[in-house]
């Protein structure tokens, strides 16, 4: 799933500015300019604490899992958006990808009002978690404050959780209203979905002989 991913913003973005940060336990790789490899325990919440241990509360990391896939991206207005977002003294993180119910119940989801960038895009303010695992551009100390407040081993139901922590007033997290990128979903309850299927199906990545059989289902987030 991480190669696929990797693979998919290299298609869509070759000159990206990402460093990917991989986890691992048992089989990690060569680092290189594009990747650094990090031995990490299994349980979820001690593995991203330990991905941002050496890093700051207020520098800003692309989240990115690699149960979500890049399908279709407007390069040049992400870096735009990226450059504003990261010189912006208000804002602790953007997402560029508008959908579910950020999208379906903005009055639930979204703080009234809107916020306009120097080239005029317009931003809403998000309440709380909804879409928080979406790839999406975050200030470390958001990050940090919502997984430190997950369970600290077993498998837990996160996107159910999230909902129960509170989002400090201060960690201000925004949101396009307009949609600029299209992911897809590269699992669910364990098994690789139909759409990842067919994408890593025209790549040479090897699927191992346990993960061969797709759900049959298409699962994707936004619409250009």
């Amino acid at each position: 799933m991480t190669q696929h991913m990797m693979l998919q913003y290299e298609k869509l973005w070759p000159d990206h500015p990402f460093v990917f940060h991989i986890p691992y336990q048992n089989l990690g790789g060569a680092d290189t300019e594009r990747t650094r490899y990090v031995k990490s325990p299994e349980p979820i919440r001690a593995t991203v604490l330990q991905l941002l241990a050496d890093v700051d509360d207020e520098e800003w990391v692309y989240w990115c899992i690699d149960d979500k896939y890049p399908i279709q991206l407007k390069t040049e207005k992400i870096a735009r958006l990226i450059s504003h977002a990261t010189q912006s003294p208000k804002m602790s993180g953007l997402l560029f990808c508008r959908c579910r119910q950020l999208l379906r119940r903005p009055k639930r989801t979204l703080f009234p009002g809107k916020w306009r960038n120097p080239d005029g895009d317009i931003y809403f303010e998000r309440r709380g978690w909804f879409q928080i695992f979406i790839h999406q551009l975050l200030k470390a100390k958001v990050l940090r404050h919502l997984i430190s407040h997950f369970p600290e081993s077993g498998q837990r139901d996160h996107d159910r959780l999230k909902h129960l922590i509170v989002k400090p007033p201060e960690h201000r997290i925004f949101v396009t209203k307009e949609n600029f990128a299209v992911f897809g979903e590269s699992t669910q309850l364990g098994a690789i979905t139909q759409n990842c299927y067919d994408s890593i199906s025209t790549t040479n990545i090897e699927l191992p002989d346990w993960f061969r059989q797709p759900n049959g289902k298409y699962v994707t987030l936004g619409e250009l």
